[in-house]
């Protein structure tokens, strides 16, 4: 059933997959389009390592989102100013295009941003020099952390509270300042298989995108502020900010060291071709026009780099002696392995142990998703009780409620001597396949007649007879918004009995219902 939270995602207009730089069109746009931006941001995906690693893990993904400088954008077929390029290094020939990014990275004339880009930066100069491509790349300037400006320049300051230290995730920072969800269910994925889906390239390129977009909110603060204290002072020149169009018109309104450093940069632009494709040099050089006064300010106040030392090309190992393990520890580890293997059973539900015979989850904080799934399937899933909870407090929760501990961590399989066929590791790492795995193990019944059955946000059961609009209207006051386009189309509304939540059949119910047949196939 539908509830009024559901919040704007970003999805990115113009993805390009460039994986060849031999006669293809996706690397001609590519090379255009960074002889044509100002600002890029990048970020970089790996196959994710689950066990200890003596070597740097290999990036198969690189993401260059490109805003196209305005005075070219109007003479392209796109209505997008941002085009994201995923070059697929598992399949380009590292060679080819190791002088084109690292001219990217070291170039003056574009401004890069990342989101804690240091470590994309170590895995991306390992890849490449494992491949040939010496010294790899040692530097990006200039450069600015998307985590740096949100924390001393972004982040909202609560009256009479000290800011706060903590670093947000890319997904909390988008939240925040775009008001738009930014998915992460796909991080963990396999980044090395091909082909790479339709969700793995919208993923990757939403995570490249989005740091543009928040780089623009930082902009125009920025832009805001120079303008107020310009306001309070006489500026010395009422025309010294005016943009290259208005210089071109009225040239002599300006003085003239205005007019030599504008009027260089309108020749880049008149004597540069339009045509995306047809302007492509196949030499792969940098030929970007220079930043303009903004981005200049920008970078002279805020602007750093990113200079990696030699003790950062080397994976960090463990300072600490090997100690000599016990033939005790052996046997422990030997059991852990042996748990973490298919459930034994019975559940504590099983009739045989006394139980009602409806299945009980806890999902802790690594399966949150997997919990929502399992209630719209129509299945009691609650999850822990506090944020942050100790293995300790989850065990003492699921022995309570009498239910089966869902987890990831392999870690709390060590509990299971407490209690004992309620702790099941989940080896699956997507919702839906997590979903049809707890499906599958403990042999759950679905019918279509149990989804959206229960509250999805807290896991609790809906009112026996449904509201009419007036009484859903005097029940959402002060808690909940209800459209007014659901006023003249009659529907019955439902209240979770927990914590009130109101649902009605709309759009996204249907969708679910259509979603949640198929991934459990219902119909076949």
């Amino acid at each position: 059933m539908d509830s009024h939270e559901t919040k704007k995602t970003i999805k990115p207009e113009e993805i390009h997959l460039v994986s060849t730089t031999e006669d293809s069109k996706e690397f001609n746009l590519l090379l255009w389009a960074l002889n044509h931006s100002s600002v890029v941001g990048l970020d970089a995906e790996w196959k994710p390592c689950r066990t200890k690693q003596y070597s740097f893990p290999t990036v198969s993904l690189l993401q260059i989102a490109c805003r196209i400088n305005h005075e070219v954008i109007e003479y392209t077929d796109s209505q997008n100013n941002i085009w994201v390029f995923l070059v697929d290094l598992s399949l380009i020939t590292l060679s080819s295009i190791y002088q084109l990014l690292r001219d990217m990275f070291i170039s003056p004339d574009i401004l890069k941003l990342g989101f804690r880009f240091k470590q994309d930066l170590v895995y991306l100069s390992s890849t490449f020099s494992s491949q040939g491509s010496n010294p790899g790349f040692d530097k990006v300037e200039p450069y600015l952390d998307i985590t740096s400006i949100y924390q001393h320049h972004l982040q909202e300051k609560q009256p009479g509270r000290k800011m706060s230290k903590d670093m947000k995730s890319l997904a909390t920072v988008c939240e925040e300042m775009l008001s738009v969800s930014l998915s992460k269910d796909l991080q963990c994925s396999d980044w090395s298989l091909r082909p790479l889906t339709e969700d793995q390239k919208t993923y990757a390129a939403a995570d490249a995108h989005c740091l543009l977009e928040i780089f623009a909110v930082f902009q125009e603060k920025v832009l805001k502020e120079v303008s107020t204290s310009r306001d309070t002072t006489e500026p010395r020149n009422a025309n010294a900010l005016l943009g290259l169009k208005e210089i071109l018109v009225m040239p002599d309104v300006c003085d003239n060291v205005l007019r030599l450093k504008f009027c260089q940069a309108s020749d880049i632009v008149r004597l540069t071709p339009f045509s995306p494709v047809s302007s492509i040099s196949k030499v792969l050089c940098m030929k970007t026009a220079p930043l303009g006064v903004s981005l200049s300010n920008i970078i002279s106040r805020y602007g750093e780099r990113i200079l990696l030392k030699e003790s950062d090309r080397k994976p960090k190992t463990s300072k600490r002696k090997g100690k000599r393990q016990s033939s005790t520890g052996l046997t422990y580890k030997a059991k852990l392995i042996e748990c973490s293997g298919d459930w034994q059973g019975p559940p504590p539900w099983d009739s045989s142990l006394g139980g009602d015979g409806c299945p009980k989850f806890l999902c802790d904080v690594m399966v949150e998703g997997l919990a929502k799934h399992l209630r719209c399937v129509g299945v009691d899933a609650a999850t822990p009780c506090s944020r942050k909870p100790e293995p300790r407090q989850l065990v003492d929760q699921a022995q309570k409620e009498k239910r089966v501990l869902l987890t990831r961590d392999a870690k709390l399989l060590r509990h299971d001597y407490l209690i004992r066929n309620q702790i099941y590791r989940v080896k699956s790492l997507l919702k839906n396949d997590q979903l049809l795995e707890v499906i599958e193990t403990f042999d759950l019944k679905i019918s279509e007649n149990k989804l959206m059955s229960r509250c999805t946000k807290c896991n609790g059961n809906f009112i026996q007879k449904p509201l009419t609009t007036e009484e859903a209207v005097e029940a959402a006051k002060g808690f909940q918004v209800i459209p007014n386009c659901l006023f003249n189309k009659n529907l019955e509304f439902w209240k979770c009995m927990d914590c009130n939540q109101l649902y009605w059949e709309g759009t996204q119910y249907h969708n679910a219902i259509q979603k949640f047949i198929d991934v459990c196939k219902l119909n076949d």
